[in-house]
Formats: C-alpha cells, structure tokens, sequence
C-alpha cells in the first residue's frame, strides 16, 4: 500500500497520477482520463457532505475516482463497460490504498440510479459518435449506442430527488433533463456543476 504522504504527492501533480498507469494507457490521458485538478474541483462539488455516494459514469481507468476518494470524504464508484480497464482501477485503488472507492464491470443500462445521491459524466458515450474519440475495438460502438445511453441516463437522473448532484465535463448536456441547474462552471465553461431544484 502506498503511504498517505505519497498518496497526498499524486493528488498534486498530474503527470506523476498518470504515471502509475502502463504506457497504453497513459497515452489515453489527454482524451480519455480527467485532469488531476478537474477531477478534484468536481469531486468537492459533488461531495458536499461526508459519506456522499457518487457514482463516475464511465470510470475509464478510475481516475476520477481515485483523485476524490483521496480528496474527499465521500465514496466513489466507477461503472465502466470495458473488463480490462476496471481490473486496472481495481488493481490501483488497492495499491492506493482506499477504502472509499469501488469498480464495478457494467454497461450503464444496468445500474440503478438510487443507490448514489451525486454523478459524475465526462462525455464517455461520445465515442459512439465519433471515430476519433474511438479508445480500442473492446466495446461496440454506434450512433444508435449514442442515443440509447444518452436518454437512459436523462431518464435515471430525472427520477433522483431535489438536491442531487451532477458534474459534467466536455458535454453538450443532451443527458440533463429538466430541473437541473447550473450552479457553477470552470476550465473555461467545460466543468459544470449541477443541482436538482425541481
């Protein structure tokens, strides 16, 4: 297990994180894995009391939820379609040492909503859309894929209570249904942090 201090040195520079990871992986950094300082601005929005269960919609390699486990008092869990890559998170959060955190192996359609009270959504349907933001063939992908994920997750978050949290970064927002409200924005309006008032 990796020492608090050390833990405390990731969490504060980016490059050191993203070498934890094997160098495929890290090449994807700069598409696919959320800055250091975005994940933890996201992370003390959406844990706005000790115990919050957030829930990263599409966790890649669990960055995100590593960086706010560390950071914060709340508990983190990765949902992520691709086998290979939650097996990497776990394999991480192990040697990191948290206790807050968890992955699980899921396409998203299969995970209730209910159990977590804050969601995180760095665009990860987008590659259904683009073949340049495909990350490898491990996982079908479609326009039709796009669509269906897309309303699954608007329908999820419109039947949370008042007072749940979502941060999305790099969306065009088609996933935020009615009700929420933009109570914050940073990076250059990239980051915007949500909050069900109706």
């Amino acid at each position: 297990m990796i020492p608090e201090e050390v833990r405390q040195n990731l969490i504060s520079d980016d490059a050191a994180f993203n070498a934890m990871y094997p160098d495929d992986i890290r090449e994807l950094s700069g598409k696919h894995w959320t800055p250091l300082e975005v994940a933890k601005t996201a992370a003390e929005y959406l844990v706005n009391r000790p115990g919050i269960k957030v829930l990263d919609i599409g966790s890649g390699v669990g960055k995100f939820c590593s960086i706010g486990a560390i950071s914060t008092q709340g508990h983190f869990t990765g949902a992520e379609y691709r086998e290979n890559l939650v097996d990497l998170s776990k394999r991480y959060a192990k040697q990191l040492g948290l206790a807050n955190v968890e992955f699980i192996h899921s396409n998203i359609t299969q995970i209730s909503f209910k159990e977590y009270q804050a969601f995180y959504f760095f665009n990860s349907f987008i590659e259904n859309m683009s073949k340049t933001e495909v990350m490898d063939d491990a996982v079908p992908v479609s326009p039709r894929h796009y669509s269906r994920y897309t309303q699954h997750l608007r329908e999820q978050l419109a039947g949370m209570p008042i007072g749940t949290r979502l941060v999305t970064y790099w969306s065009n927002a088609d996933e935020v249904p009615r009700g929420y409200v933009i109570q914050a924005t940073a990076f250059e309006g990239e980051l915007k942090m949500w909050e069900k008032l109706f």
